[in-house]
């Protein structure tokens, strides 16, 4: 009986996190302000990144702010439910991987979403902050050097799980769970980075502040 209320558990958290995890800010948001539909110009990714090309830095702030928020909040709360003893351990895990296929493969955008950079960030803050603040150190150090978006939030993503390890009982607690779901993310962030990874080998990626062809 026990086994089977954690499973049903794991199933709610899976359920509630990849719902919120599809919620389309970049959509929201441009609708509220008028803007045009991302998924309509650029790289027609749902994404601050792609919303940041309007021009309007406000919309796009709020875009990643709302993906990081979402992140946050499913694994949050499958921590809580964890602490309280409605869930088991892995629920949380579960909820990492949940709600950034929520944001990758959106049931209200009929599964097309976005890249999952922001998403993944709020994952990390609801893991641990200084797991997040060491990945975006590393996403803002590269940015900087090389000016190309994408390849910061690839190299982000490949450090992010080596970092959990590195810091793994002396920093926060090692938790293979975590561990594997920061790994799966990880391979999820480059397999959407596909054709910014052909075009960084090309040489024709887009940098930072240069409008695309």
């Amino acid at each position: 009986m026990a086994t089977i209320t954690s499973l049903l558990s794991i199933i709610a958290v899976a359920a509630y996190a990849y719902l919120l995890g599809s919620v389309p800010f970049a959509v929201v948001v441009s609708r509220l302000m008028g803007l045009q539909d991302p998924r309509s110009y650029g790289s027609k990714n749902p994404g601050a990144t792609n919303v940041l090309r309007t021009g309007n830095k406000k919309a796009a702030i709020l875009t990643l702010l709302g993906d990081a928020f979402k992140g946050w909040a499913a694994v949050a709360l499958a921590a809580y439910a964890v602490r309280l003893g409605y869930a088991p351990e892995p629920a949380v895990a579960v909820g990492a991987i949940a709600v950034f296929l929520g944001h990758l493969f959106p049931v209200f955008l009929r599964f097309k979403g976005g890249k999952g950079v922001a998403t993944a960030l709020g994952i990390l803050f609801a893991i641990n902050p200084w797991l997040a603040l060491a990945t975006a150190a590393t996403w803002c150090i590269v940015a900087y050097v090389t000016r190309y978006s994408s390849l910061a939030a690839i190299l982000a993503a490949v450090f992010a799980p080596l970092y959990y390890i590195l810091g793994a009982k002396v920093v926060w607690p090692m938790n293979g769970g975590i561990a594997l779901a920061l790994g799966l993310i990880c391979v999820m962030v480059l397999v959407k980075h596909q054709a910014n990874i052909s075009r960084l080998l090309r040489g024709k990626e887009t940098r930072i502040g240069q409008k695309g062809k």
